[in-house]
């Protein structure tokens, strides 16, 4: 670099750090078979590729079924338009190509590669995109100058029969009118009669003009103003897409075409709104000023005239984002799914409406995490959600593919939506498998569970939302005065939740009986056992289980497990034939592992490892698996030798003797267990796959395991579940986020410990 080149930032200075890390560049190609052996050589390529070579040949449509082709796009650019670059060429381009490439992948597990063409000329860029084009479920064209990104984008969609979209117009228009939607929702105005100012006229801004103008909003109630002023028909210099929306109209400048706008849309650049301009507008104005990285107007300068205004930005610092990567994602997954031949208007229109749909709902805790926004909730600051939504996945695609179905552009129908989302959310959540089992269990039983901690905020969102979902009824231990407080302050309804407060409930002198009776010769006096029921809530709660006043339990959120596991343990024994134990739930690579004793006993001995074998076989195969345990060492059916693997195969003797109803084998190290070929080197295993049980010696090495996996070995992990008590008891974590405790109050109604 030479002296007189412009420092680099840090930032800049990081960047490329990052991108020439080793491997360069952000994208890697991994086979989605095997590839170990000369048998999956032989079935990948020659002989065995020539079969679905045939039957594509006599087929066209089976490339979906026996290629990669239904979950591939292509990112394609010529590098005329980089982001806020300009005209820096298609090698240039290359990194922000990959980019998107990531972004597929990452929210929607999309197969997604770069393809930089040098042309700019529109013909022969056409011809050539249209030439590869077939290999792909779809195009996204990307960073292309108006208004030749226009005519590309016509003429590769006639030329070809799959989707092609141009993100640069439609994912900002999608966002955008996903965020109008809820913004004239939330004023009380309408599409058909708001007055409506577009500032900038380039593919972005007149994509959005169009799906709004879609939506209802009139011509005659919209004034585009350029970089010469109001767009109006008397002007004989514009091109052939702006010139479609001009209008007769005396207004000529910015400041005269923003006087009574209900609405600004700004795709042009930063600081031309003034804050005058924005006084001028109508009651409730919308400001949508989405020039990056510097808006049209900053938000705080709008808020300072305007305190009724409804404000978003492109930027990611500021409430109510318009970022595309809430669309093109779960746009190309729902038309991929249904191997759609294009992507129409109506597809656009019911993306933008899920987008306005989910930002209705209760927001996870773990988006407010995300991006440091805690407390989000639908309202003029939260009108558009968060990219790091885990429902986005399941939500979005639903309603494109659907669309793609209704208007006959679909080549394969959606047979069952609730199936199509369940599929959805696997795709990025490899837990929501189990999680939609339990789901599935239990909507329908209307069971009862407590939430132990009825004044937490946490508690009472995830109670409303257990029993919103039509998971079972919610019933809260508090005071009502301060649980009905803390639910007006969320916003949340005060009425529906069934509230105990355990000093004053009708059944605690009959809890005190019970309980002074279980525990008198332990050393509890009658006012003692009395006040534990008054003042705890984790004892109060268990008697509710203990007297069928309740079906399950979920607490834990405000003390540690040990000590709300004592509390319970006053008043519940464990199951009879069964164990208190932990369990862990680990998905990685594919497989599902449940992992046992995680949580209670420190050192069993082989009695008790025998029992927490069963324990945890049973709850694998309440889980749909087909357990298969092992019993885990440093050592492999005696190699190497040592003392600390007696109670080891003390245990699995202990199960030959029970005859139990599922494969167990052991001692095992690791490796040996989780390797569906050991039978290779140990025929004579009983395990007939690699084990999905693991049964750990002690609880410090089921801890250790478990953690490893999920910060070294990339697993997702439940952690902590309960089983073998008589009751289902759930505990959480301290801080558990609402989704996590909502999951644990599914899995207090499922109960890991039911005997079938």
């Amino acid at each position: 670099m030479s002296d007189d080149a412009p420092k680099l930032s840090q930032t800049d200075q990081d960047a490329l750090d990052f991108h020439s890390a080793w491997p360069p560049g952000k994208l890697s190609l991994a086979p989605s078979k095997p590839m170990a052996t000369q048998r999956d050589l032989a079935l990948a390529y020659s002989p065995g590729v020539a079969a679905p070579v045939r039957a594509i040949a006599e087929d066209p449509d089976a490339v979906y079924d026996y290629t990669s082709k239904g979950n591939m796009v292509a990112v394609v650019s010529n590098g005329t338009a980089i982001l806020g670059l300009g005209d820096l060429g298609p090698a240039a381009s290359k990194p922000v190509m990959e980019g998107k490439a990531v972004l597929f992948k990452r929210f929607a597990d999309i197969d997604a590669f770069d393809v930089e063409v040098k042309y700019t000329d529109i013909d022969r860029f056409v011809d050539c995109v249209a030439g590869f084009g077939d290999s792909f479920g779809g195009i996204n064209l990307e960073d292309i100058k108006s208004p030749e990104c226009f005519e590309i984008e016509r003429r590769l969609r006639e030329d070809l029969d799959i989707p092609v979209f141009h993100d640069d117009q439609h994912g900002t228009a999608i966002i955008a009118a996903a965020g109008l939607m809820n913004a004239l929702h939330l004023t009380g105005k309408t599409f058909e009669n708001v007055k409506v100012v577009l500032i900038g006229a380039g593919a972005a801004g007149l994509s959005v003009l169009e799906l709004v103008k879609s939506m209802g909003v009139a011509d005659d109630n919209v004034t585009i103003v350029d970089h010469k002023g109001v767009v109006h028909a008397g002007r004989n210099d514009l091109h052939e897409r702006v010139r479609g929306h001009a209008r007769e109209t005396t207004l000529r400048t910015l400041e005269e075409a923003m006087v009574d706008a209900d609405v600004m849309l700004g795709l042009s650049t930063g600081g031309i709104v003034t804050r005058e301009m924005v006084k001028s507008m109508a009651r409730d104005p919308i400001v949508f000023a989405m020039a990056n990285p510097v808006p049209e107007i900053m938000p705080d300068a709008v808020k300072e005239v305007r305190s009724d205004a409804i404000i978003a930005t492109g930027r990611s610092d500021f409430p109510n984002q318009v970022n595309n990567v809430l669309g093109f994602p779960y746009i190309f997954r729902g038309a991929l799914d249904v191997r759609a031949r294009t992507i129409n208007e109506e597809m656009k229109l019911a993306a933008a409406r899920a987008l306005a749909d989910l930002a209705r709902q209760d927001v996870p805790d773990e988006v407010g995490a995300a991006t440091k926004s805690g407390g989000l909730r639908f309202g003029r600051d939260y009108i558009i959600p968060s990219p790091f939504d885990p429902r986005l996945i399941s939500f979005v695609p639903p309603y494109v593919a659907n669309a793609a179905v209704k208007t006959g552009v679909a080549r394969i129908p959606v047979e069952d939506e609730h199936s199509y989302r369940r599929t959805l959310a696997r795709r990025l959540d490899p837990m929501a498998a189990l999680q939609q089992r339990v789901t599935d269990a239990i909507k329908g039983a209307d069971k009862r569970i407590v939430f132990a901690e009825g004044e937490e905020p946490s508690v009472i969102r995830a109670a409303y939302a257990f029993q919103s979902q039509g998971l079972g009824k919610a019933v809260l231990v508090a005071r009502e005065k301060a649980a009905r407080e803390n639910m007006r302050a969320l916003g949340l309804p005060e009425d529906e939740l069934e509230i105990w407060n355990a000093r004053l409930s009708d059944r605690n002198p009959e809890y005190t009986d019970f309980l002074y009776e279980r525990l008198q010769r332990k050393g509890y006096l009658r006012r003692d056992v009395q006040r534990l029921v008054n003042n705890d809530r984790n004892v109060f709660s268990a008697c509710m289980l203990r007297f069928g006043d309740a079906d399950g339990m979920v607490t834990g959120v405000t003390r540690h497990f040990t000590n709300t596991l004592s509390d319970v343990r006053l008043v519940l024994d464990e199951a009879p034939g069964g164990r208190l134990m932990g369990l862990s739930v680990a998905v990685a690579k594919g497989k599902t592992l449940v992992i046992a004793d995680t949580n209670v006993a420190e050192f069993p001995d082989a009695a008790a490892l025998a029992d927490i074998a069963e324990g945890a076989a049973l709850a694998a195969r309440r889980m749909g698996l087909t357990p298969r345990a092992a019993f885990l060492s440093y050592s492999s059916f005696g190699n190497p030798p040592g003392d600390r693997t007696e109670k080891i195969q003390a245990a699995v003797r202990l199960l030959d003797a029970r005859a139990v109803d599922f494969e167990y084998e052991g001692e095992l190290a690791a490796d040996i267990a989780l390797d569906p070929d050991h039978r290779e080197i140990y025929p004579f295993s009983r395990l007939s796959d690699y084990a999905n049980v693991l049964i750990m010696p002690a609880v410090h090495s089921a801890s250790i395991a478990t953690r490893l996996l999920k910060s070294a070995g990339g697993a997702t992990v439940i952690e902590g579940l309960l089983v073998g008590l008589e009751k289902s008891v759930q505990i959480a974590r301290l801080g558990s986020s609402v989704s996590d405790i909502v999951n644990l109050a599914g899995m207090a109604s499922f109960d890991l410990t039911h005997r079938p």
